[in-house]
C-alpha cells in the first residue's frame, strides 16, 4: 500500500461532492418509524413537557398528526396508548376494543391504507402500579398471567387492522403467546415485532412522562423494571433475549434503547437473518433538543450524525421522534 505524501486520504473528503460519491446513505424515509401516542378524548393536541416537538393526540386528531408524516415518504407509525378508565391489576383497559389504540389504528387504516401500522403491546400504561405485568399479592409480577394478557391485547390490536404487534413487556414467553394467539384467532398474516433486546435504561424518562407510565413501588416490587429489563452489564443475557424471541416466532427483532447500544445492535445484525429494529428512545431525542438550546450543538448536524450512527451499526429499521421531521433534516442534503 502507498503511504504519504503519495497517499492523501484528504482527497477523498476534499468537496461535498466527493464526499456524497463515496459517504453512506441515510436510510430513506421508508425505513423510519414515527412513535406517537394517542390518548381518549376529544380536539386534544398535547405538547409534552420533557419531550419538545411530541404530542398527544386524541384519537379523533391522530389522522391530522399522521397525514404529514405520511406526506415526508415515512413508512410506519407505532401507535401507543392511554386509557380514562380505572386502571387495575392486570391492565385489562389494554386489550379494550374501544381503547384509544384500537379506535386509532381504525382511523389510520381507513385514511393511509398502505401506512404500516404498528402498535406497542404492553399494560405498565394501564395497571394502578405501572409495572408491565401482573402482580402477586406478595407483590412479585405474575409472569405467565402477564403473558396471556399481553395475548389478548395483541389480538385486539391485530383485529382493529394492526400490521405489527410489538410487545414490549420484556416477560418471558410472551412472544410464544403472542404468535399462539393470532393464529388460533385467524391473525397469521399480522407481523410480531419483538422488543428483543431492551435494556433498563436511564432514557425513557421523557417516555413515561408521556404515558405516564413510571413504575411505583410497592411492597415487594420495587419503582424500576430492572427486575425484568436486560442489565446494560450483561450482553450476552440481552443478546439471548434475542436469539429465544427469534425461536418463538418473532418477524422482526428490536435492539433499545439505539445510541447507547450500538454494540448491541451490530451484535444482533450479526447474529440474525430477520430485520432487525433499533429505537431511538425518549432520552436520546431529548438530550439532542436540550444539547441544541444550549448552544452547545447543532440540532441538524446531531440528528443526522446520530441516525448515522444508528444505521451504521445495522439497523435496517430506525423508530424516531425524528421521522416526523425527516424532510427538515434529511430530504436536502447540502
Amino acid at each position: 500500500m502507498n503511504t504519504f505524501p503519495d497517499l492523501r486520504l484528504r482527497r477523498m473528503r476534499r468537496t461535498a461532492g466527493i464526499r456524497a460519491m463515496f459517504d453512506l446513505e441515510i436510510p430513506g424515509p421508508a425505513k423510519w418509524c414515527w412513535p406517537t401516542f394517542v390518548v381518549p378524548g376529544t380536539g386534544l393536541r398535547e405538547e409534552i413537557a420533557s419531550m419538545p416537538g411530541q404530542f398527544r393526540w386524541s384519537v379523533d386528531r391522530i389522522v391530522e398528526a399522521v397525514e404529514p408524516v405520511v406526506r415526508q415518504g415515512v413508512g410506519s407509525v407505532l401507535l401507543f396508548g392511554q386509557t380514562d378508565r380505572p386502571k387495575d391489576n392486570g391492565g385489562s383497559a389494554a386489550w379494550d376494543d374501544h381503547g384509544a389504540v384500537q379506535e386509532a389504528v381504525r382511523r389510520l387504516k381507513r385514511a393511509f391504507p398502505e401506512l404500516t401500522v404498528m402498535t406497542d403491546v404492553c399494560l405498565c400504561a394501564y395497571t394502578h402500579h405501572g409495572h408491565c405485568a401482573p402482580l402477586r399479592p406478595d407483590g412479585a409480577l405474575d409472569n405467565d398471567a402477564a403473558c396471556e394478557c399481553l395475548a389478548k391485547v395483541a389480538v385486539s390490536h391485530a383485529a382493529a387492522g394492526a400490521d405489527v404487534v410489538a410487545p414490549s413487556a420484556m416477560m418471558d414467553g410472551q412472544i410464544a403467546a403472542i404468535r399462539a394467539a393470532l393464529a388460533e384467532n385467524g391473525f397469521d398474516d399480522t407481523l410480531l415485532m419483538a422488543y428483543s433486546t431492551k435494556f433498563a435504561s436511564a432514557c425513557y424518562g421523557p417516555f413515561r412522562d408521556a404515558e405516564g407510565s413510571a413504575p411505583q413501588a410497592v411492597p415487594g416490587a420495587p419503582a424500576d423494571r430492572k427486575g425484568y429489563q436486560a442489565s446494560y452489564a450483561n450482553p450476552r443475557n440481552g443478546l439471548l433475549e434475542s436469539v429465544l424471541d427469534e425461536r418463538e416466532g418473532a418477524d422482526l427483532l428490536m435492539v433499545k434503547p439505539a445510541l447507547f447500544y450500538l454494540d448491541m445492535i451490530q451484535s444482533v445484525r450479526a447474529q440474525t437473518l430477520l430485520p432487525v429494529a433499533a429505537y431511538n428512545v425518549s432520552g436520546e431525542y431529548s438530550m439532542l433538543i436540550a444539547t441544541a438550546r444550549q448552544g452547545w450543538g447543532d440540532l441538524g448536524d446531531l440528528v443526522r450524525e446520530s441516525s448515522a450512527a444508528i444505521a451504521r451499526a445495522g439497523a435496517d429499521l430506525i423508530i424516531s421522534y425524528w421521522a416526523s421531521r425527516y424532510a427538515e433534516f434529511f430530504g436536502a442534503r447540502a
